[in-house]
């Protein structure tokens, strides 16, 4: 049995420039998700991480803390190391956190993130996909970063793909095509599926389309 839950971590406000639908700011949700399946527990993503009076300015974030601690989860899964999907990893020290290598070290590198909020966390990097346990299962999305990753959860009758920022909101998804949507849907395996999204309340469900 696979169970999720979504956890409201705040919200920032992206300036018209930044997104294609201008010419307006948009208030984006900043979601996590907290996974319960047969081995343990998980949280996909933790919240706005602080540090950068330079980044608060820009996005003016409003941020609801990450209520989890070290009893309530066994592993992190973010899906990329961007400020807004990291900001509670380090109220969990020694709770491993998956990430792509390649997106840990281009983190790493600088100018990608609020550089203080890579300490002290128990990365364990991955090459590729990653088997957490029976039907949970990392699979790397990349576009938004190169090293970004989704959480595909396979209920039996169903499956739920924890999308990330993959796409950014719920009408996007699929738009324009990306490789990896062929791996979704082989894992599917025409089953109905719902993908969440780290920015966006509504939802994608149908069944995603079969591999090109």
């Amino acid at each position: 049995m696979i169970s999720v839950r979504r956890l409201d971590l705040g919200h920032f406000t992206r300036p018209a420039a930044e997104w294609w639908g201008g010419p307006h700011p948009r208030v984006e949700p900043v979601l996590g998700y907290l996974v319960r399946h047969a081995r343990g527990s998980l949280v996909f993503d933790t919240g706005m991480g602080t540090g950068s009076p330079e980044t608060d300015a820009h996005y003016r974030p409003v941020r609801h803390p990450l209520t989890l601690g070290p009893a309530d989860v066994d592993l992190v899964v973010n899906c990329h190391l961007h400020f807004d999907h990291i900001g509670g990893n380090q109220r969990l020290p020694d709770v491993p956190v998956l990430v792509q290598r390649e997106e840990l070290a281009t983190a790493r590198a600088g100018g990608y993130t609020i550089d203080s909020l890579l300490p002290g966390v128990r990365y364990e990097e991955l090459d590729g996909e990653h088997e957490i346990a029976p039907g949970v299962r990392i699979v790397p999305t990349p576009g938004h970063t190169e090293g970004h990753q989704s959480l595909f959860l396979d209920h039996g009758d169903r499956v739920t793909v924890l999308a990330g920022q993959a796409y950014d909101v719920a009408a996007e998804f699929g738009l324009p095509y990306r490789p990896w949507l062929d791996r979704l849907a082989e894992l599917a395996a025409g089953r109905p599926a719902r993908v969440l999204f780290a920015h966006d309340r509504d939802l994608w469900e149908g069944v995603l389309p079969p591999p090109r």
